[in-house]
């Protein structure tokens, strides 16, 4: 079988203002429960300086380490290359391309909150990400 016999992997693009905890947090649990099979982006349209400290210490009670990610800065061709396009509260600044799937999670923004007040945002995130692998990874 060549490389161009495989199947592309969908892949997936999450944006928030930041980049530091909401996008962070649900790019390291698809990339974590896809187990690959899912291509993963995060970025932010003003990306802060590291990843938020309370978001990477919730993720560690789920045995799931971010503390290496750093925050990126959010371009067009991140956008052009992702099947699925989905936003938490970056608003207008996300650029829209025809033929994208888009989603706009609402989630409360970690950011300057301690991790008894990320953990239930994680968790949402959670629920959010299994139920977008059971749509983009139909078992067969």
């Amino acid at each position: 079988m060549s490389a161009t016999d495989t199947p592309k992997k969908p892949s997936v693009l999450f944006v928030c203002v930041h980049n530091a905890g909401r996008s962070q947090m649900a790019a390291a649990y698809l990339t974590a429960l896809s187990n690959g099979a899912i291509e993963v982006r995060s970025a932010g349209s003003e990306p802060a300086d590291s990843a938020n400290p309370a978001a990477v210490a919730a993720m560690a009670e789920e045995g799931i380490d971010m503390s290496a990610e750093i925050p990126k800065v959010l371009t067009i061709d991140a956008v052009k290359e992702s099947d699925v396009v989905i936003t938490m509260g970056c608003g207008d600044t996300c650029p829209i391309f025809r033929g994208k799937r888009y989603e706009d999670w609402d989630l409360e923004d970690p950011a300057g909150q301690g991790v008894d007040s990320v953990r239930p945002i994680r968790d949402q995130i959670k629920t959010r990400i299994q139920a977008l692998i059971s749509e983009l990874l139909p078992a067969g």
